[in-house]
């Protein structure tokens, strides 16, 4: 499991996600959003394979931590290949239990990238038109109203 990414040593999946041995479920899933965004080819000054390499190799390591059992499998070809003892997992720490702070709003939130601005900008713009077409068409109906009535 403990490959090498482009001829150098990748790191064990947690220094991939750069998160402690012990993290929770709420730990790794920012990590792995913060990590996708800044290797994400569509947000990085990377080039692009390399952003894809990297991006695809903190999806695997996510793959594989997030799921409970693949990571104790994991945790266990890591005291084999390296020797040390696996650091204590407290499984309750990997459970979703109410109030754990799974998954907060305000945990996740980040800055927009150009693409989603653009989205955004063509999106109030077509409001924009879409308001003025409105306006102008019900104004034209209530002219031709108040001259069909003779008011």
């Amino acid at each position: 499991m403990l490959k090498s990414v482009a001829g150098r040593a990748s790191g064990t999946y947690y220094e991939r996600l750069e998160v402690p041995a012990n993290a929770n479920q709420v730990q790794l899933r920012q990590a792995y959003r913060n990590l996708s965004k800044r290797y994400h080819p569509d947000t990085t000054s990377l080039p692009p394979a390399e952003a894809l390499e990297r991006l695809n190799a903190v999806k695997r390591a996510y793959g594989v931590l997030i799921d409970p059992a693949a990571r104790q499998r994991y945790d266990s070809q890591l005291v084999l290949l390296q020797g040390n003892p696996a650091p204590a997992l407290d499984p309750a720490r990997l459970s979703h239990s109410p109030g754990d702070g799974v998954e907060q709003p305000l945990d996740v939130r980040r800055s927009l990238s150009g693409g989603e601005w653009f989205a955004l900008v063509l999106l109030g713009l077509s409001f924009l038109a879409c308001l003025v077409l409105a306006i102008g068409l019900a104004w034209a109906r209530g002219s031709d109203l108040v001259q069909r009535l003779g008011l």
